[in-house]
């Protein structure tokens, strides 16, 4: 399993967000290093972002493509990526990022 996963669920559907493409970042000065991508499975988890990479301390960036996976549910919706930045601070730590998403709003949190 990746140091950093994420579990996004639909809330407007009240299921898991099936096939919603991920992409994770790492900052380095002023710009974005791409890192690690996925795609959530049926269960609406991808583990496996960072892949065999190591995980480092700095800045890194979920961006979780919502607006291609609303219009293959073809429902229309307000924002089209989600970006979300976090510090990991401890490279031995697992870090979790659950995304709840609906058409037109979302929320995130440390998980566990």
């Amino acid at each position: 399993m990746s140091a950093i996963t994420t579990h996004v669920l639909d809330t407007s559907r009240g299921r898991p967000a099936a096939d919603l493409q991920i992409e994770l970042h790492k900052k380095s000065g002023e710009d974005w290093k791409s890192v690690g991508a996925g795609i959530t499975d049926a269960n609406g988890r991808c583990n496996a972002l960072l892949g065999e990479g190591h995980l480092a301390a700095g800045t890194y960036r979920l961006m979780f493509h919502a607006g291609m996976y609303f219009q293959a549910q073809r429902q229309e919706s307000f924002y089209s990526d989600i970006p979300v930045v976090f510090e990991v601070r401890d490279e031995r730590t697992h870090y979790h990022v659950p995304l709840l998403i609906s058409p037109f709003g979302y929320s995130t949190y440390r998980g566990s």
